[in-house]
């Protein structure tokens, strides 16, 4: 087996810093492999070898010129019971990029090959320390953006999809076994299961695979963030609200009409969700070429959010522009909301419209609570929930969802069982490439090389 263009060799020691580049106060050098306690008795001042697992152990790092390089804390994790499954050392050094490059090139000195991306997940996947879903919820674990993907990587992490995925498994194989001895021993008179019982769970079974695959959409959202789009005519306040959403003063805000002229973007944390946050052109009519460039964007960025807030202004009501504006922006995805209603106006919003001032920031809680609203139409993932939230793990579950649907067609088309094998070899294949199973080296590269250096 190939990891990133490189063999992978059971119990090559490996090391790398497993916390991240810059200042802190402590920086941890990760070891693991068959070497790895034998690699850290040459750089350490205590009796390594001798050390119970998991305990903890002060001393000083030296190098091979017996130069004290740093004083730190030292740990041994025996085999099996490490995140590798093989022996593994840490070193808690001092943080700092130039302290910490020294032990790491110590540690390198004494025997270590320099880790590759995601290499210790890597091995933790290959001593089925864990599976692969379970491996890339690793990833998703650490890129996790708001407190839902959170929960969704942990849940992932402890198991709940491949739990799903081995259920969908032994229930198509019992399937399979059932069709299979339809054709060893027709004449026998051996009842298995009727037609009729093998259909019926065969839907039930894409039913409910079909019920996890629909979760994808849910799981996006979860993992990706979406992008959520402040439009309006100029001057209706976009640049005001979204420094109020944010808290700062993000955008300039003036009296001139026209003042943005590109797309502002900001991170924005709303209910558990994370939202990339654009503030565009004001769109209307113009004749300056920067502007114009400017309203471009914006119309583009419309066309390209998930979500778009359209700002009406409250003191003039509907305008032409905002009609003009209405038509470029799809209904299902758009909040209208009404702006300057701290301001006397004889333009009243309509009964039960999102009001705000975002310069004084009323009905701001109320505007949030719409947006999350809109995103969860069906209501949001319960903690219970098996969620999907990788591309490629929809992308499987659909493919075996339409082997099983051919299944089912040719059962009742009369096809006979032999004839539909290749069916369901494909079905359990495709489950098996969710958790690891029969996978090829070229999709654990991609996997794995997404992974920071360290993990």
């Amino acid at each position: 087996m190939h990891f990133i263009h490189r063999p992978y060799i059971p119990g090559e020691t490996i090391a790398a810093v497993a916390t991240p580049p810059g200042e802190g106060g402590v920086s941890i050098i990760r070891i693991s492999g068959s070497s790895a306690v034998e690699v850290a008795a040459h750089v350490f001042s205590g009796p390594v070898r001798d050390y119970k697992s998991h305990t903890m152990h002060f001393g000083r790092v030296i190098d091979s010129a017996k130069n004290v390089v740093d004083e730190a804390l030292l740990v041994v994790m025996r085999s099996p019971h490490s995140y590798t499954g093989e022996e593994t050392v840490e070193i808690h050094c001092h943080g700092g990029s130039l302290i910490t490059r020294r032990v790491l090139q110590t540690v390198l000195d004494a025997g270590a090959r320099a880790a590759l991306p995601g290499e210790f997940t890597f091995k933790a996947y290959m001593n089925k320390k864990i599976d692969l879903a379970q491996a890339e919820a690793v990833q998703a674990l650490i890129a996790a953006k708001n407190d839902l993907a959170l929960k969704a990587s942990e849940s992932q992490l402890q198991g709940t999809l491949s739990k799903k995925v081995q259920h969908f498994q032994k229930e198509l194989i019992d399937i399979a076994a059932i069709l299979e001895a339809w054709v060893d021993f027709p004449e026998e008179g051996l009842e298995f299961a009727s037609l009729e019982e093998v259909v019926k769970s065969l839907s039930l079974i894409e039913h409910n695979m079909q019920l996890l695959s629909r979760t994808f959409e849910e799981g996006k959202i979860l993992h990706e963030g979406l992008t959520l789009c402040l439009a309006g005519a100029p001057n209706v306040g976009k640049s005001s609200l979204m420094n109020a959403l944010l808290g700062k003063n993000r955008a300039i805000v003036t009296e001139i009409a026209g003042t943005t002229r590109d797309l502002l973007e900001a991170d924005l944390r709303i209910g558990g969700l994370h939202f990339r946050l654009m503030d565009t052109a004001g769109i209307r009519n113009a004749e300056e070429i920067v502007e114009q460039e400017g309203i471009r964007r914006s119309l583009e960025a419309l066309k390209e959010a998930d979500l778009i807030i359209l700002l009406l202004d409250a003191t003039r009501g509907i305008q032409r522009e905002d009609q003009e504006i209405l038509k470029h922006a799809s209904s299902r995805k758009t909040l209208i909301v009404w702006n300057k209603v701290d301001l006397p106006s004889e333009h009243l919003p309509p009964p039960g419209a999102i009001a705000i001032s975002a310069k004084e920031g009323q009905g701001l809680s109320e505007l949030k609570e719409a947006l999350q609203n809109l995103v969860w139409k069906q209501g949001s993932p319960s903690k219970e929930e098996v969620v999907i939230t990788n591309l490629r793990h929809f992308q499987a579950l659909q493919s075996a969802n339409q082997s099983v649907n051919h299944i089912i067609e040719g059962l009742k088309s009369g096809v006979s069982p032999e004839f539909l094998a290749a069916d369901m070899r494909a079905a359990l294949k495709e489950l098996g490439t969710i958790i690891g199973q029969d996978i090829s080296e070229e999709i654990l590269s991609a996997i794995f090389s997404k992974f920071c250096v360290g993990k």
